[in-house]
């Protein structure tokens, strides 16, 4: 009878794993997407407002 219990504790364990894993990494992966739209966000706003020439052309003109 003690047998049947470590199984069947040890297969619950196996179970609930793979739940844990998803309760744990979803919030990070959504946490993680959000940030990084913030960010880019926040680059767009900022080469929009600051005034000056892009470095887009000065590094054309060194290449050739």
């Amino acid at each position: 009878m003690k047998k049947l219990h470590f199984i069947v504790i040890i297969a619950s364990v196996f179970v609930l794993q793979a739940c844990v894993h998803k309760i744990v990494t979803v919030p990070a992966k959504i946490a993680y997407k959000t940030t990084k739209g913030v960010v880019k966000g926040t680059v767009a706003v900022g080469k929009a407002i600051i005034p000056g020439d892009s470095d887009d052309d000065d590094d054309k003109k060194d290449k050739k």
